[in-house]
């Protein structure tokens, strides 16, 4: 359970977005997603195959990995904020999609 206080040479915060966790620099790709590929129970994928779908260094990815495997507490607050808002606009009701009105 860490903050974001580590220096990272391909991470960063995006300062127009609502999301607190990283992303890799120059791109809309969160660290997060990179890293939900490698540890997949389904079909994980190595780090060289993620790296070479999303045209990042190697090293970006490793580090996206990395920076996850900490637990940062900035991923549970956006996930938990996204829960709220799925729970609060009723789109977790099976029939959303037919009624998104209510």
């Amino acid at each position: 359970m860490t903050s974001v206080s580590t220096q990272y040479k391909y991470l960063e915060r995006k300062p127009i977005s609502n999301y607190k966790q990283l992303f890799v620099k120059g791109t809309r790709i969160m660290a997060r997603i990179l890293y939900g590929q490698n540890m997949s129970e389904e079909e994980p994928r190595t780090i060289e195959q993620i790296a070479e779908d999303y045209n990042l260094p190697v090293e970006a990815v490793r580090e996206a990995v990395a920076y996850c495997d900490t637990d940062p507490i900035e991923i549970r607050e956006d996930f938990a904020r996204e829960e709220a808002i799925i729970e609060a606009t009723g789109m977790n009701d099976p029939n959303y999609k037919y009624d998104p009105s209510r």
